[in-house]
Order: C-alpha cells, then structure tokens, then sequence
C-alpha cells in the first residue's frame, strides 16, 4: 500500500518530486497539530489551577488557626 501514489520505487527519484508519506495534506495536520496544542495547553491551565486552588485553601489562615487547635 502506498501513500504517495507509486507501486514501484524503479523511477527516477529526481523528477517525482515529494516522497513523503500523505503528501498534501500539511496544512491540515497543521491545524489538527496547533488544535491540539491549544486544548493540550487549556487542559493543563485547568488542572493546574485546580491543584494551586487546593494549595491556597490549605494555607487558609483560618484552616491552619483551625487545625492547630486541634492538636
């Protein structure tokens, strides 16, 4: 099976031109390439937002004044 469209490689390389697998298609793995890149970025701000959110709340002033009393 070949993606560029030659059954056989006895050609003279020189004139063929690209010989890289899906050929024309560059602009849309582009853009399926930076869609993922922004949503893989926006994920990671969510979740690391969520992580410094638990770190604030356990240096809650009152949560520390709280837990001390405890013990």
């Amino acid at each position: 099976m070949s993606t560029i469209g030659y059954e056989s490689w006895a050609v003279d390389l020189a004139e063929v031109g690209a010989i890289y697998p899906f050929q024309g298609s560059e602009v849309l793995m582009t853009i399926l390439g930076v869609i993922f890149w922004v949503g893989w970025h926006r994920i990671q701000f969510v979740r690391e937002g969520k992580h410094l959110e638990e770190a604030r709340r356990a240096g809650d002033p009152d949560k520390v004044r709280e837990l001390l009393e405890k013990y």
